[in-house]
């Protein structure tokens, strides 16, 4: 059987455009300068890159990759989908030095590709956006802590954990947060905002959630940890655990260290695999297409990373 990774798109840069295109502009293409439609052309010369687009109505060219999370960089379009598949296709995450290993390129690109990707898997649920849960569907809440252990820690001191919250639709998708601290008035608009109120509400016997439960008109629900009753009929967090199982094993087997500064990114990276999984009817190709349906808009330079220089304007 034929490697995945042997289609056309993952070794040539025509075919790579043509793939990228073919999912953010579904229509045919668009001038990102100007939003012409019609009077474009694809220029074709010899020595013109593959991709280049010219607009007649603005005279200007322009490829796919200008406002993408692909802008500026000089890694071939074709080697950024292997990582993207990579990324996505593996369940707890591919480190930077994996990549760096991998693609033959060095540590610090594989790192800002690495951070560039999940940027593309990072949703936005801004007002009007879709919550979790809905009638006749169940959500469960819980918190856990991420971060290093005092065992793995030689020299110097060791990072205090990171508070972490996740939503969890039974059978659905996921959303986590970092916050400051686990308290009510911490978790209550994280709640109210991304879920709906028809749903049923599961959590542990944390006083943390009794407020915002109460609200829940499809019921509020626990189980009580403390007294070591994990399952009442179909009362559970399990699902949500499972959640936090997969990722603390990225975290500390891929990963191993997360600094604070980056921690919302790396889950945005484990909702994205956990809520477009083979249950929800995506396989590691599809799940591709829904990451690359994300790239526009969300180009990041090195600066705004964490690096110390920021990458020039380029189509």
């Amino acid at each position: 059987m034929a490697s995945v990774l042997d289609r056309p798109y993952f070794r040539d840069e025509t075919a790579a455009y043509a793939k990228v295109e073919s999912i953010i502009w579904p229509n045919g293409p668009v001038c990102v300068h100007c939003g012409e439609v019609n009077r474009i052309g694809l220029l074709k010369g010899k020595a013109t890159r593959p991709g280049v687009y010219k607009c007649y109505a603005c005279r200007k060219q322009f490829r796919a990759t200008v406002g993408t999370i692909f802008e500026s960089s000089h890694i071939p379009l074709h080697a950024w989908l292997q990582a993207v598949y990579l990324m996505v296709s593996s369940k707890k995450g591919v480190s930077s030095n994996q990549l760096h290993r991998t693609m033959g390129i060095t540590l610090k690109s594989a790192w800002f590709m690495s951070h560039r990707i999940r940027e593309a898997m990072r949703e936005t649920h801004g007002v009007g956006s879709p919550k979790l849960g809905g009638e006749g569907m169940t959500i469960e809440a819980d918190e856990t802590y991420v971060g290093g252990k005092a065992a793995n820690r030689a020299y110097g001191p060791i990072p205090p954990k990171q508070a972490v919250t996740a939503l969890v639709e039974r059978g659905g998708k996921v959303r986590s947060f970092h916050v400051p601290n686990v308290t009510s008035n911490n978790l209550y608009p994280i709640v109210a905002r991304h879920t709906h109120m028809d749903s049923r509400f599961m959590t542990d016997d944390t006083s943390v959630y009794s407020a915002i439960g109460k609200t829940f008109k499809g019921g509020y629900e626990t189980v009580n940890h403390s007294a070591k009753e994990y399952v009442r009929q179909d009362a559970y967090t399990n699902t949500v655990e499972g959640y936090f199982f997969i990722l603390k094993r990225g975290v500390y087997g891929i990963y191993q260290h997360v600094s604070e500064a980056h921690l919302q990114r790396y889950l945005a990276e484990f909702d994205f695999r956990y809520s477009y999984r083979i249950k929800t009817g995506y396989d590691d190709t599809a799940r591709m297409d829904k990451a690359l349906a994300g790239i526009v808009g969300k180009r990041l330079t090195y600066r705004s990373v964490g690096g110390a220089w920021t990458a020039p304007a380029t189509c």
